[in-house]
């Protein structure tokens, strides 16, 4: 298609992919501002750190610490550029404004978190922790809404773009979809034969995707709930997913040494960053193709078992 054509053009004139030091060990988790204008990394040493884009380059603004364990996933608030939140190891999760850079809030939770996500609308975070537990906390208040604990391992937690449904991915490889506000259980998907590991949402609203232990990617109608196509082309179990702000392109990555970008609407591969290690995060910048990432990279060049905690660009100049 014209499209591939195109993006291919301009990864092929752009196709290196840069390094960025961030921290003092491996990167869990990158995630874009919903302007674009920061980046936000979560680490194994316990920070986060926040970049600002300039033309070509990240630029480190700053590192934000605080939490007692390792920070696995962060996300930006939906509207608010200033606003971002970290789920720890260390019971509770954080909410950290960028313009006073301090932390706004600590909530404390029951367990040791390892998911979080914030509703379409910025009212609720949810976070689940390593017993399945799935708290919902006012983003305005701090305080927990609604607790819900659940029978299987869960994975990833996603609301949908129309913020009226809540979803969960679990370890027998079902889909699970919640009513929200009122989390009743609408539908189990059974979507792969092995662990579903990840779950995005397209910006366009039309799909969303699923990442499994199988390797395998599936893409879903949101309206139909119905399977639309595989993508095949990693062999490891699939960790992270990102479409890009077009809704034109997904992203996946595992321990494969490359990240897969398909185009969504055929499956067709359009092209495959290079990693030298299994890439744990990717995310597509919200406004241009420019894809955020993160590897189990090790520091070669002084000592092999030294984790690097690099943040990576692709699709620069």
């Amino acid at each position: 298609s014209p499209y591939v054509q195109a993006m291919q053009e301009l990864f092929r004139a752009n196709t290196r992919s840069r390094e960025f030091p961030a921290h003092g060990a491996k990167v869990h988790s990158v995630a874009w501002s919903c302007c674009g204008r920061r980046l936000a990394s979560g680490s194994f040493d316990k920070t986060a750190s926040v970049f600002l884009l300039e033309k070509d380059r990240l630029v480190k603004e700053n590192n934000y610490r605080g939490h007692g364990d390792s920070v696995d996933q962060l996300c930006w608030h939906p509207s608010n550029p200033d606003l971002f939140v970290t789920a720890s190891g260390d019971k509770t999760i954080r909410i950290w404004d960028v313009r006073t850079t301090k932390c706004i809030a600590t909530v404390n939770t029951k367990g040791e978190n390892i998911n979080i996500c914030w509703s379409p609308d910025g009212q609720t975070i949810a976070v689940g922790n390593k017993d399945d537990v799935v708290t919902f906390i006012d983003a305005k208040t701090h305080r927990s809404k609604a607790e819900e604990q659940f029978k299987f391992e869960v994975n990833e937690i996603s609301w949908n773009n129309d913020n009226n449904m809540f979803f969960l991915t679990n370890g027998n490889g079902c889909i699970n979809i919640l009513s929200y506000p009122e989390l009743k259980p609408i539908q189990s998907i059974n979507a792969h034969p092995s662990n579903c590991i990840c779950i995005k949402f397209d910006p366009m609203g039309k799909y969303f995707a699923t990442g499994s232990a199988d390797a395998l990617v599936s893409l879903w109608d949101v309206d139909e709930l119905v399977c639309v196509r595989c993508f095949s082309r990693l062999d490891w179990p699939v960790r992270t997913l990102s479409f890009s702000h077009d809704g034109k392109m997904l992203a996946s990555a595992s321990e494969d040494h490359f990240i897969d970008i398909a185009e969504v609407e055929t499956g067709e591969k359009l092209w495959e960053v290079q990693c030298e290690s299994p890439t744990f995060t990717v995310a597509w910048h919200p406004k241009r193709p420019l894809l955020a990432f993160a590897c189990d990279d090790k520091d070669g060049k002084y000592d092999s078992s030294r984790e690097a905690g690099t943040v990576k660009l692709f699709g620069l100049p």
